[in-house]
């Protein structure tokens, strides 16, 4: 089974500001994680975040892109079995989990 991923606006925007290199590395997590982006504990690719330092992303999974540094926030719409990208972005002192929160309203 393979989910559909979402770019919400913000999410394609963080998408079009990367290199081609760092593109392609997003285009593979993406790939490989709409295959099951369930949590880990579910058997998943996806880490689940919770309430931590100040902010609530309760809800949400990460992908970690380990070698151009990049961390991918979605959401999970399992009804519609959508995976719905929040953020992309660069792992660079939690700024993308900052903004994570803040585009979510949290």
């Amino acid at each position: 089974m393979s989910w559909n991923i979402v770019l919400k606006p913000e999410a394609q925007e963080d998408f079009d500001a990367l290199d081609g290199s760092q593109k392609d590395f997003v285009v593979k997590g993406l790939n490989k994680a709409k295959r099951n982006p369930l949590p880990k504990q579910e058997g998943g690719f996806g880490e689940t975040l919770g309430n931590k330092n100040g902010l609530d992303l309760t809800g949400c999974l990460k992908i970690k892109l380990k070698k151009p540094g990049i961390r991918i926030i979605y959401q999970l719409e399992k009804t519609a079995e959508n995976m719905n990208v929040i953020v992309i972005g660069m792992r660079a002192e939690s700024a993308v989990y900052k903004e994570a929160a803040r585009r979510l309203g949290r």
